[in-house]
């Protein structure tokens, strides 16, 4: 499964690129995140793991509010787009860092790619200091403006690999947690060209190839039209 996951994001780097930049939707779930985590200090976030950090969208956000940033992902290609902090290539179940080492942990938009987030949460909290925080942000999906789900009329249900429920109860079984949700208004096009993206294509398709999960995504989604509501979840923890 890890060994899958890496593929998928290590062959997605050029689309992650091209939809973050149309959107900034990842750069803003990030600003938020780290708005709620430093709402939750007493003296700022301190030394941060950034942990899925990606092409390094998140990982300079938080850096504008800390100096000592670490960014953490199990993709070398995405990890190779990161040049202005320290980089650790990784997965969430076995970090490479000493206990009680960092101040928070953020995992903007990357806890729900795991199949196990209990134990990913379990690591977590074994490197965070004993007053520190983390935070986790997870997509709830896209909804017309009644309300109903977009992919309700498609064959295909964009699903991650792990529901956004499990992110919350295993952020809540280790720490004390705060939740909420994010909303942002979307166009269909924006929807085609997030499942245009490798990984999150592997949402509709996960058992095709890389080439073929593409076109098939842009083939399912190509009579979408309209404006849309993106949701995602947060959730903040802080040691009980």
């Amino acid at each position: 499964m890890k060994a899958v996951v890496r593929q998928n994001f290590d062959a997605s780097v050029d689309a992650y690129t091209t939809y973050e930049r149309r959107t900034n939707r990842f750069t803003s779930l990030a600003r938020l995140l780290a708005a709620e985590m430093t709402a939750r200090t007493d003296g700022g976030l301190g030394t941060v793991l950034d942990a899925g950090a990606g092409t390094g969208v998140s990982t300079r956000v938080f850096a504008e509010t800390t100096a000592d940033t670490i960014a953490l992902d199990i993709s070398r290609e995405m990890l190779r787009k990161i040049d202005s902090t320290a980089r650790l290539q990784a997965d969430f179940d076995h970090l490479p860092l000493r206990d009680q080492s960092v101040d928070a942990i953020a995992f903007t938009a990357s806890l729900f790619l795991v199949p196990e987030p209990a134990t990913a949460v379990r690591e977590a909290a074994k490197v965070l200091r004993a007053d520190g925080v983390i935070g986790a942000v997870a997509p709830l999906g896209w909804f017309r403006p009644d309300g109903t789900d977009v992919f309700e009329q498609f064959e295909r249900e964009s699903r991650s690999p792990t529901d956004t429920s499990a992110v919350e109860e295993a952020v809540a079984g280790e720490f004390s947690t705060s939740t909420g949700t994010w909303k942002f208004s979307t166009t269909a096009e924006n929807i085609r060209l997030f499942h245009a993206i490798p990984a999150m294509a592997a949402r509709l398709y996960p058992k095709l190839d890389t080439e073929k999960r593409v076109r098939r995504a842009r083939e399912l989604l190509g009579s979408l039209d309209g404006t849309f509501e993106q949701r995602w979840r947060w959730v903040i923890g802080v040691p009980e």
